[in-house]
């Protein structure tokens, strides 16, 4: 049986001659790389994030999603702070990277808004959307968490877990929300 590190190489070089994706000339190529790729990411994330909560709460009616969406907006304000923090600990300048499954996210959720009629449904409606979105980001924070503490960044992985433990708490709200009244209204309109 091969070692592990062995077989590995040895599927990196068949990965090469094969017909897998070719890399860009800019790919990241050590983990520090893709950390900080992977940071631009959830930055512009976080930035676009803070723009569509308004229209979302907005076109809420229930005064506890529109509570838990103006709670997420001043978090996600506080997010893109701590994210400045962690680029300046790994002595980076903060930089964003258009995030395509944020973009993709809020779309989504423009369209839900556009296709359900004011009232529960469409309040159910931006809940789904909005926990798409906090899945989103408690998978790219904890993997952000992971990636820092694999490199000895302990500050920075302390600041990720720190958001990341929001995420989760946001989604938890959301749930909440979702379970005690707008889907059981939403259900009773069938």
């Amino acid at each position: 049986m091969k070692t592990d590190n062995k077989q590995q190489k040895e599927n990196v070089e068949k990965a090469k001659r094969s017909d897998t994706t070719k890399a860009k000339s800019n790919a990241a190529s050590g983990l520090t790389e893709l950390f900080e790729d992977s940071l631009k990411d959830i930055y512009w994330a976080e930035k676009a994030l803070a723009k569509a909560l308004p229209t979302m709460a907005k076109n809420a009616t229930s005064a506890d999603l529109i509570e838990a969406l103006n709670s997420h907006l001043t978090e996600t304000e506080e997010h893109i702070i701590r994210l400045e923090q962690v680029f300046e600990l790994i002595g980076k300048k903060a930089a964003a990277k258009k995030c395509d499954a944020m973009e993709g996210l809020i779309e989504e959720g423009k369209g839900i808004i556009e296709e359900t009629e004011v009232g529960v449904v469409r309040d159910a409606g931006i809940i789904a959307a909005s926990q798409k979105i906090e899945h989103y980001e408690i998978a790219t924070y904890g993997t952000l968490r992971q990636f820092a503490e694999t490199l000895g960044f302990e500050e920075a992985a302390a600041l990720l877990e720190q958001t990341l433990d929001e995420e989760k708490e946001a989604d938890k709200k959301l749930t909440e929300v979702a379970v005690n009244t707008i889907n059981v209204e939403a259900a009773e309109l069938e």
